[in-house]
This record gives structure tokens, sequence and C-alpha cells, in this order.
């Protein structure tokens, strides 16, 4: 394995009443997290967001709009016994907001044998960090910032 970190994207989905959606993964209970996953060949950062968006929850954009993009990418570095050659040293994202739009419900996320998530929940952003895995806390720190300084710049 190299000293690279995987280039993708995270994605933060969020309600009118500014709480998020977290995952639940399945191979490690308790271990809640956003949405995320890499950028494939050739694809740019906001066709990986909504390609990631469609296949970890199933949200499209018929049940969402895309609110904001970040400036700064933000990562994290994996425990040695995490790494794998997918994902390097770790993992490095640009960040999206999407907003679900008015009367939609969450629709049933993709079904697959190998599915990486076994439930899902709304949750204050403030309570991201305490939910991550600890490796992950600072990035969902500064993603928590984000959000909250894009609530300022929206007063």
């Amino acid at each position: 394995m190299g000293e690279t970190f995987r280039a993708g994207v995270g994605l933060v989905v969020s309600r009118s009443d500014g709480s998020v959606l977290v995952l639940e993964r399945r191979d490690v209970q308790a271990a809640w997290q956003l949405p995320q996953g890499g950028l494939e060949e050739g694809e740019d950062s906001e066709g990986a967001a909504w390609r990631e968006l469609r296949e970890e929850t199933g949200l499209t954009p018929e049940h969402v709009t895309l609110s904001a993009a970040s400036e700064v990418w933000l990562g994290y570095e994996l425990p040695v016994e995490y790494r794998r050659s997918k994902t390097g040293r770790g993992q490095v994202h640009q960040w999206f907001l999407f907003r679900l739009r008015k009367g939609i419900r969450l629709p049933r996320p993709p079904r697959a044998r190998d599915a990486e998530f076994r439930a899902r929940r709304w949750t204050d952003p403030a309570a991201l960090v305490g939910l991550a895995v600890s490796f992950r806390r600072p990035e969902y720190a500064a993603v928590v910032r984000w959000l909250a300084s894009l609530e300022e710049q929206a007063i």
C-alpha cells in the first residue's frame, strides 16, 4: 500500500429542521457516518456526489437540491489496520450539502447483499462528531464548522 490518500466526496443531507442524515456501518456496529465515496476515473466531484448520494441513500434530484460545495477538501488518516490498496493511507473529501425538498420522505435505501450500511437516522449536526469512529472525528468537526458557517452566511 502506498502513502497516497484517496480523493472522494462527502455528503451532508439536511432537512428543514436542520437535522442531518447519518448511516450506520454494517461492518462496525454503532459506527455512524455521513455518506461518502471515492471519485471514479474521469469523474468530477459534483458528478461523484450525485452518484454516491443515489448509491448510498436512494436520493436523486427529485428529492434534494444541491445547496453548497466546500472550497476546502478535508481528510483523515486511516489506522494501519483499516488501510487497503483502494484507500491508501486515508481519504480526502470535497463536501457537498444537499437539502431535502419540502414534503419529501426518504426513499427506501438501495438494497444489495453487500450493502455498506445497516441503518439510517436523522440527527443534530452537533452530534455528528460523537457518532463517528475516532479517526473520522477531526474531519467531522470541520464539517460541522463548515455547516455553521453556511448558516451564518444565510442570516
